[in-house]
C-alpha cells in the first residue's frame, strides 16, 4: 500500500515543469552570445556535445526540484496488519462408540461414517474451539477444547469401538462429560453435538439430568440419532464359526433425544444414511455460525529518502557542471 502523507505538495510539480520549459525557451532565444555574421555559411562546424548537455540544464534543475517536492510530499509504503478476533463457538462432539455402531447400514459401518463426518465438520470451523468426548458404558474425553484441529483430527482417526467388557450406551454420562468440558467456557455460544444410535442403558447420570445441567450452563445440545429404521445388518462374532452379518432390530430412543434437544434449546435430527448424517452436520454448521470481528491497521514506512538523495545528487552534478565546463562568462 503506497501513499503520500502530504499530497498537496505535488501541486508544485506542474509549476516546476512550466518554469523549466520557460527557462529552456529563454536560453534558446535570448541568451547573450558572440555572433559571427555568415560564419555558418562558410564554415560548417560540428555541434559540441557540451552544447547539447547545456540545453538540458533547465530540465536537470527541474528534475531536482521535482524530486525535492516529491520528498516533501512524504511518500510512504504501508503493510496492512489485520487482527481477527472471534466471538466464536465452543463445540464438544459426544460420539457413541458402543458395539451397536458396528451396524453396516452405513458403509463400512456407522462409527466409521460418523468419524469421517465429524472430521469434515471440524475442518470447516477453523475459528472455533472443538473438543471430543466418546462414550459407551463409560465416557471419556479424547480431546479437550482446542484450536489445534490437526491434533483433533489425529484423535478422531484413533477412535475405535469400546472393548466388549465396556459395551453399552451411557448417553447421560457422555452428555454430562461434554457439558463439563464447556462448564468454564467464556464463548458466546456453547454447543454439544451428541451422536448416538442406541438407548441409554448404562451410567450413573441419566440423559434428563445431564440435559438440565446443560440448560443451567446455557449450553445448546444438538442430538443426532444414527441408523436406519426397522432392522440393520450387524456383524456378530460366533467364535470358532467366525463373524456373520445378522439383521437385528434397531433400538433408538428418539423420545429422549428430542427431550434433550428441547430442554437445551437445540434440535433433534435423524440420520438414516450417510448422506443424511452429512446433511445434518451441514445444518448444524449453518445454525452455529461463527461471528468474527476484524480490525485492520496499516503500518507505514517513510520513503522520502528515495527521492531526496537522488535530488541532492543531481543538484551537485548541476552545480559542478555550471561551475566548470558549462560555466558562463558574464
Amino acid at each position: 500500500m503506497f501513499r503520500f502523507a502530504t499530497p498537496w505538495f505535488l501541486l508544485f510539480v506542474p509549476v516546476v515543469i512550466a518554469a523549466a520549459w520557460a527557462l529552456a525557451r529563454r536560453r534558446r532565444r535570448g541568451d547573450a552570445r558572440l555572433v559571427l555574421p555568415q560564419a555558418g555559411t562558410r564554415v560548417r562546424m560540428a555541434v559540441s556535445p557540451w552544447v547539447r548537455i547545456e540545453r538540458l540544464v533547465p530540465w536537470l534543475r527541474a528534475l531536482v526540484l521535482i524530486l525535492i517536492v516529491v520528498s516533501v510530499a512524504r511518500p510512504q509504503a504501508g503493510s496492512r496488519i489485520e487482527n481477527v478476533s472471534t466471538l466464536g463457538v465452543d463445540i464438544v462432539v459426544a460420539l457413541d462408540i458402543s458395539g451397536s455402531m458396528k451396524a453396516q447400514d452405513f458403509r463400512p459401518n456407522r462409527l466409521e461414517v460418523a468419524r469421517k463426518t465429524v472430521h469434515r465438520f471440524v475442518e470447516g470451523r477453523s475459528l472455533d474451539r472443538i473438543g471430543l468426548v466418546v462414550f459407551a458404558a463409560l465416557a471419556t474425553t479424547r480431546c479437550p477444547l482446542t484450536l489445534d484441529h490437526e491434533m483433533l483430527g489425529q484423535f478422531l482417526e484413533q477412535v475405535d469401538f469400546a472393548p466388549r467388557d465396556q459395551d453399552g450406551t451411557a448417553m447421560g454420562m457422555g452428555l454430562a462429560t461434554a457439558v463439563n468440558r464447556l462448564r468454564e467456557s467464556e464463548a458466546r455460544s456453547k454447543v454439544v453435538v451428541l451422536v448416538t444410535d442406541g438407548v441409554n442403558n448404562r451410567g450413573q447420570i441419566g440423559p434428563s439430568a445431564a440435559a438440565e445441567a446443560a440448560k443451567a450452563l446455557e449450553i445448546r445440545v444438538y442430538t443426532i440419532g444414527v441408523g436406519s429404521e426397522g432392522e440393520a445388518p450387524v456383524p456378530v462374532d460366533y467364535g470358532p464359526l467366525g463373524t456373520r452379518i445378522v439383521m437385528q432390530p434397531v433400538e433408538l430412543d428418539e423420545e429422549v433425544l428430542q427431550q434433550i434437544a428441547e430442554t437445551t434449546g437445540g434440535q433433534y435430527f435423524r440420520a438414516t444414511d450417510e448422506d443424511g448424517l452429512r446433511s445434518t452436520f451441514d445444518t448444524i454448521d449453518e445454525l452455529e455460525k461463527t461471528e468474527i470481528e476484524s480490525r485492520m491497521r496499516v503500518v507505514y514506512s517513510e520513503l522520502f529518502g528515495w527521492a531526496l538523495l537522488p535530488g541532492i545528487g543531481l543538484l551537485l552534478v548541476e552545480r559542478l557542471l555550471l561551475g566548470s565546463r558549462l560555466r558562463r562568462i558574464p
